[in-house]
């Protein structure tokens, strides 16, 4: 077998770990992270297809920094938000029945600074 077939062969193989390993996030999914040790989401579906998420959070909660894989969500009982991504912090008005999609993202964290119980579901394709 010459050498060359060797150093390509190394080459292939830590490139394909590289990029597989960098793909996945060593942050907790929404289910996993809650808000100082309480669990802030609940499953309402898990088949092979979809995952339903039912999240809660009452004025005075939030949810630790976490990511999230492609979802749509849609708010059963709106707040206001402090939210901290990528871009920055901002607070955001969430009125209910508003509706959201996003392709996956890298990290958030939220805390609720409203003064009503925030309700969301969040329907994750598998």
């Amino acid at each position: 077998m010459p050498a060359n077939f060797f150093k390509i062969w190394v080459s292939g193989t830590l490139l394909t770990c590289i990029m597989a390993c960098g793909s996945k996030s060593t942050l907790p999914d929404p289910l996993e992270a809650g808000w100082k040790g309480s669990p802030v989401c609940q499953k309402v579906l898990d088949n092979a297809d979809l995952r339903i998420l039912k999240c809660t959070f009452p004025p005075g909660v939030g949810h630790e920094k976490h990511f999230h894989a492609k979802h749509f969500g849609y708010t059963l009982v709106g707040s206001t938000f402090r939210i901290e991504d990528t871009t920055g912090i901002r607070e955001v008005n969430v009125p209910t029945g508003t509706d959201f999609y996003n392709d996956g993202i890298d990290w958030h964290r939220v805390l609720n600074i409203g003064d009503s119980t925030a309700v969301f579901l969040i329907v994750e394709p598998k």
